[in-house]
């Protein structure tokens, strides 16, 4: 693991869209979510989870659950400083069934403490990124204004935004692929079977490593 990078899971999402909770349909004959915690865990600690519980990590509910991820990433990032730890964090939607290790590494090992945020297509991507010390005291204070929206967090002050010729060196544009609806799954090529597990359609390429 690197050090001094926590991690912060994200799992409370409704999933209505979905119809199934997200973050536990199957993959390739595991939970989406035990893949995203076998990948953190390897990078960062401490890690938690703001959800249900639905990781073997210390997890934590909002104090007004459903109100989003900017509620979730300051619930998160307050309950790291509680244990100690000042540093940045990677910040992870628990619906992301191409993640890897590697991608976090990236992630946590670039220079400094400042965020490290991709741009996909030429959008953002705070759900996979890292967050600095200052942007999650940040995302703090704007839930405390009442802010409920991401936007502009990570903010731009001293946040690197990784183009596609940075981190295409370490992974694919897969890996940032959420799956939100049954139209996500059938666009990544996985379907949902009578089990609601998930099967691959045909070959695809998946993220290096």
């Amino acid at each position: 693991m690197i050090p001094r990078v926590a991690g912060i899971v994200l799992t409370g999402g409704a999933s209505e869209r979905m119809g199934v909770d997200k973050t536990m349909i199957h993959f390739d004959g595991e939970p989406c979510i035990v893949r995203i915690e076998r990948a953190l865990r390897a990078v960062a600690s401490p890690c938690l989870e703001v959800g249900p519980g639905r990781t073997s990590f210390p997890s934590l509910v909002e104090a007004t659950p459903g109100n989003g991820p900017l509620m979730a990433i300051a619930s998160g990032s307050q309950a790291l400083r509680a244990l100690g730890h000042d540093g940045p964090a990677l910040v992870v939607a628990g619906d992301l069934p191409f993640l890897t290790e590697h991608v976090l590494k990236w992630l946590a090992t670039q220079p400094g403490d400042g965020s490290v945020v991709p741009i996909v297509d030429g959008w953002r991507q705070p759900l996979l990124a890292r967050w600095s010390p200052w942007d999650l005291r940040t995302a703090v204070q704007a839930v405390e204004r009442g802010q409920r929206s991401l936007c502009g967090l990570p903010g731009d002050t001293g946040t690197m935004f990784a183009t596609e010729a940075m981190w295409s060196t370490v992974t694919t544009a897969e890996v940032f692929s959420d799956i939100d609806t049954p139209d996500d799954l059938r666009r990544l090529g996985l379907a949902i079977d009578p089990a609601r597990e998930v099967q691959r359609l045909g070959t695809r390429s998946g993220s290096y490593g």
